[in-house]
């Protein structure tokens, strides 16, 4: 049996499916009962509970051989650091209490610094927490998301607008977030015996490019607008992020600015281009 959390979201829906499909054996993790109803029909096994409930995951996970987990980001945090931290430990915790044997987690690019990369640095402290629980740990880190264009939907079809957070013409990898599930069904299935940490990068693309072929989609020329520094925690506010988490996120796109989300080291290219995951997303929202 694989326990999966997640499977509201874009990578943790994607591993489940992919296990389903194999014939695998899936529990899946929700915190809200009717999330679950879809997951049941395609047979997996559905457990209602937050991953902040220690015992209850821990009980759960005795029953797995691999578990795949992420650490969710809480836009609207007061206490960015408190809560992203505590829920990493209570986590941790769980493996560590439950023994189960592998660990897959979504990490990201950056993960390998301690500090300076906003929210990233709450994945590296979660690594390092499950490494000590004594389970073999595969950290997956992958490079930016393409469905992160989600995020900019609104501007761009009602304003005709493509907002931007740092620079505007420096391609960086982009990877589909089903990509990422495949890889994570695949170190599952793979029974694990030894840690490790994969790179995980995608087609390259500048922002520049990326409005061009959402625009392409959408039938408008979008306004590539990049926004001054300055600017950045009070635009991420009036999008509903909190006062607190605000300093945090923009930090992200610092680290990005100043290098430290810059591949380094071996790494696997997945191939989904970005033309494939738009119009994936456009369907989504229409």
């Amino acid at each position: 049996m694989f326990t999966i959390a997640g499977v509201t979201g874009h990578v943790g829906s994607a591993v489940a499916d992919t296990l389903l499909t194999a014939g695998e054996p899936v529990t899946v993790l929700v915190r809200r009962a009717e999330a679950g109803e879809s997951w049941r029909s395609k047979g997996a096994r559905v457990e209602v509970l937050g991953l902040g409930d220690r015992a209850r995951l821990a009980n759960v996970l005795r029953a797995s051989e691999g578990f795949f987990t992420l650490l969710p980001t809480t836009m609207d945090s007061t206490d960015p650091e408190g809560d992203h931290r505590g829920l990493a430990d209570h986590i941790a915790g769980a493996v560590g209490d439950s023994g189960v044997p592998h660990t897959v987690m979504l990490s990201s690019i950056g993960a390998q610094h301690a500090g300076g990369t906003g929210p990233i640095a709450y994945l590296h402290h979660l690594e390092g927490a499950l490494r000590a629980t004594g389970t073999t740990l595969t950290a997956l880190r992958p490079t930016h998301f393409q469905e992160k264009i989600e995020t900019v939907l609104a501007p761009a079809i009602h304003e005709g607008v493509y907002p931007v957070f740092g620079a505007t013409d420096h391609a960086v990898p982009m990877i589909a977030t089903r990509d990422i599930g495949a890889v994570a069904a695949e170190h599952l299935r793979g029974r694990g015996t030894d840690s490790a940490v994969e790179l995980l990068l995608g087609p390259s693309y500048t922002e520049r490019e990326v409005a061009a072929r959402l625009g392409e989609l959408l039938g408008k020329e979008l306004n590539v607008v990049a926004l001054p520094r300055e600017s950045w925690e009070s635009t991420l506010e009036e999008s509903g992020v909190s006062a607190e988490f605000a300093p945090v996120l923009a930090q992200l796109y610092d680290a990005e600015r100043d290098g430290l989300l810059a591949p380094t080291g071996p790494a696997r290219v997945l191939p989904t281009e970005l033309d494939a995951t738009l119009k994936e997303v456009l369907a989504d929202t229409a």
